[in-house]
């Protein structure tokens, strides 16, 4: 999604990429490859009752709950008064309701099984809480995401969304599915370098996006320095001031006194 973005913008709506914006696409592109490969396996939950189960435990209900409070303060206070001037308020708001989003997407892909198993998904409570709670935060998502993307640069948008949205979903995962803890160190350290390196990427994408820089004005770049301001105090200013005066042909001067 961040290559994608950044380069459709780049190409479609006329917002510049140099190269260090392709060089943190790039980044990005690595760090996904390497927490794809050291990921965990999930956790098998193969019924609704099981995904029952992991929604009642206390600590993904404290989860949520500390969720929906900062979703709430996020809309109601301070959307309306920094939503305009901070991109990290409606991006924020997207990727903390992307949380619920990615559990019901999970609880339905079990449901849907489940129904073409012959269960009796459709008599499950769950079956539409599961419904009704995804329609809510995609419709959330899309509302402030397009919002976000309204006011501000689209290659911007994009990078800083999919690092909150994927640190939410990590997150959550850990907590309702606990997929960490059969995890090896090696795969750990992975995952979390992997994660990083798509920070390094999102960071080169967004900091460095007004510079020109590019393969062919790269050397003009690295050897146009300003040179340091010098500091001349009043002895400096006399004598150029002294010097200035000397004609090339070394004629006499004159000079008159007044008094």
């Amino acid at each position: 999604s961040v290559p994608c973005s950044a380069i459709l913008s780049s190409y479609l709506l006329g917002e510049r990429l140099n190269l260090l914006g392709k060089l943190g696409c790039l980044l990005s592109l690595v760090g996904s490859t390497v927490m794809v490969i050291h990921a965990p396996e999930d956790e098998e939950v193969t019924t609704l009752e099981e995904m029952t189960a992991k929604l009642k435990e206390p600590g993904f209900l404290a989860y949520a709950a500390v969720l929906l409070a900062l979703c709430f303060l996020l809309i109601f206070f301070l959307a309306p008064r920094y939503g305009q001037s901070n991109i990290l308020v409606y991006l924020t708001i997207c990727s903390v309701i992307g949380a619920f989003s990615v559990s019901s997407v999970k609880g339905l892909g079990i449901a849907i099984k489940g129904f073409f198993a012959g269960q009796p998904v459709l008599q499950h409570p769950l079956t539409w809480i599961l419904v009704i709670t995804l329609v809510a935060s995609i419709t959330t998502q899309i509302n402030y995401l397009n919002k976000s993307l309204d006011i501000f640069n689209t290659s911007l948008v994009f990078p800083i969304y999919y690092v909150l949205f994927t640190t939410i979903v990590i997150t959550t995962s850990i907590i309702l599915f606990k997929e960490w803890v059969a995890m090896t160190v090696v795969d750990i350290i992975g995952t979390v370098c992997g994660f990083l390196t798509i920070i390094l990427g999102v960071f080169l994408l967004h900091a460095f996006k007004d510079m020109d820089v590019s393969l062919g004005n790269l050397p003009q770049v690295l050897q146009n320095e300003e040179p340091a301001p010098v500091t001349r105090d009043d002895k400096n200013i006399l004598i150029e001031v002294d010097n200035s005066s000397i004609a090339p042909e070394d004629k006499p001067k004159v000079f008159a006194l007044y008094t």
